[in-house]
C-alpha cells in the first residue's frame, strides 16, 4: 500500500465541475492499493497517520494530530501510485 499524505487547510474534489467530496483543515491521501495489501497494511497505515503530529499548538510547533484538531480526511484513488512506466508511456 502506498499513500502520498497531504496536510491541507481547506481540498475538495471535483468531477466535470462538480464537487464530490471536501473538507477543511485535515489531510488529503492518495492511496494506492495493491493485490499484496491486506488488513495489516490498512491497520498500520491507519494508525500511523492518525498518530502524525504535524498539526500547530498554541506554541506554533507541530505538536497535534488530526484527532486533537478535529481534522478531516479526503481519500483519493490513485491506481497510478504502482504504475509500471518501464516500457511505454502508458501506466499498467
Amino acid at each position: 500500500m502506498r499513500v502520498v499524505l497531504q496536510r491541507v487547510k481547506q481540498a475538495s474534489v471535483s468531477i466535470d465541475g462538480q464537487i464530490h467530496g471536501q473538507i477543511k483543515k485535515g489531510f488529503v491521501l492518495l492511496v494506492g492499493v495493491s493485490d499484496a495489501d491486506g488488513d495489516a497494511e490498512v491497520d498500520y497505515l491507519t494508525h500511523k497517520i492518525s498518530k502524525l503530529r504535524v498539526f500547530e499548538d498554541e506554541q506554533g510547533k507541530l505538536n497535534l494530530d488530526i484527532h486533537a484538531v478535529n481534522g478531516a480526511i479526503l481519500s483519493i484513488s490513485q491506481f497510478t501510485l504502482y504504475a509500471d512506466t518501464k516500457k511505454g508511456n502508458r501506466p499498467s
